[in-house]
């Protein structure tokens, strides 16, 4: 979180968060990386409570984001569901000292336990499920129209991260140009209903809880209109970052044409592949690269990087330099 944030953040807004949703005070916090996340409990029953800057999303976005995953919730898919305040408010505003906001909401928590990537469950039967649930969210989502009142979420190419100028350092040019360029690559990728939606956008293996059989999906903060070939991208992606941490590319290489096959496999059960998905997906690998490179410049200040962050600094400069992706698999083989 970034200093200015911290500094508002006092325990009176933790206090009046509990307070309007009538939370006990014990409290486990769980992040703070983009919002303050707390395991809650109200009546001995688990539950999220997520509080949000202004500076981080306004608050008709979380409206927005609120009405899809209570969409998702209602036609079966396993996935958390907002919870109102006892004033019937999804999303309460609580005023910081400076005059700016923080908006808390509460989340059901979600069954299973987390995934450890070292673990024998990481496996084919984890990836087909993983993919077979985002291929459910992208067909039920087909469907979707935002309720009455509530403002469509953004697009992708309006992630102030895409300005990634503005964090990284001025020297960095070719990183800035080849980012640039890439988007423009993906502007030019064409339309419809059977590629383009609301999607999760960050569904990696720390937002999801598994039970063994099926995954259930929770932290929708980055919800945007996105191609869906990247919320194929974005498990692909990390799998390999967090299971091979300073893996080479044959390394991730091989472990990919496995993961992508099982992961696929279970998509297709729920949803056709989008187009052309297997040319494009070195597009949506890149992005993240450069999401990823933009987010921790503007989160993590110089003083607080620790040597592993530092590291995965340069693998990710290295890549966004040479405009190459995390991995590189001829799906045509």
């Amino acid at each position: 979180m970034e200093k200015a944030v911290e500094k508002l953040f006092t325990q009176e807004v933790l206090e009046q968060s509990f307070h309007k949703f009538s939370l006990n005070h014990e409290y486990k916090k769980i992040g703070d990386f983009e919002n303050y996340v707390f395991e809650v409990h109200r009546d001995d029953k688990p539950f999220i409570l997520r509080i949000t800057h202004s500076s981080h999303r306004r608050e008709e976005e979380l409206h927005s984001e609120i009405d899809w995953i209570n969409y998702l919730h209602h036609a079966g898919v396993n996935v958390c569901n907002a919870v109102a305040s006892i004033e019937g408010l999804f999303v309460e505003s609580i005023p910081a000292n400076d005059g700016s906001v923080f908006y808390s909401c509460l989340l059901t928590k979600v069954p299973g336990n987390p995934v450890r990537v070292e673990n024998d469950e990481f496996d084919d039967n984890l990836f087909f499920s993983w993919g077979k649930t985002i291929g459910e969210m992208h067909r039920v989502t087909k469907d979707y129209q935002p309720s009455r009142g509530i403002k469509r979420r953004s697009d992708w190419y309006e992630d102030d991260l895409l300005s990634i100028e503005n964090y990284v350092p001025n020297q960095e040019k070719t990183i800035i140009t080849n980012t640039k360029a890439l988007i423009n690559e993906l502007q030019a990728l064409p339309k419809n209903t059977d590629n383009y939606g609301l999607i999760h956008s960050d569904l990696h293996s720390s937002n999801f809880f598994y039970d063994g059989d099926a995954i259930h999906v929770f932290d929708f903060d980055d919800c945007c209109y996105f191609w869906y070939c990247s919320d194929i991208a974005i498990p692909l992606y990390y799998a390999n970052l967090y299971r091979y941490p300073q893996g080479n590319k044959n390394i991730r290489n091989e472990f990919s044409k496995r993961f992508i096959k099982a992961f696929m496999n279970g998509y297709e059960t729920e949803n056709a592949a989008p187009h052309k998905w297997e040319e494009q997906i070195q597009f949506f690998l890149r992005l993240r690269d450069a999401t990823l490179y933009s987010v921790l410049h503007k989160k993590v200040p110089q003083e607080r990087r620790t040597g592993k962050l530092e590291a995965l600094l340069i693998e990710l400069r290295e890549r966004l330099e040479k405009n190459e992706a995390i991995v590189d698999i001829d799906f045509f083989k």
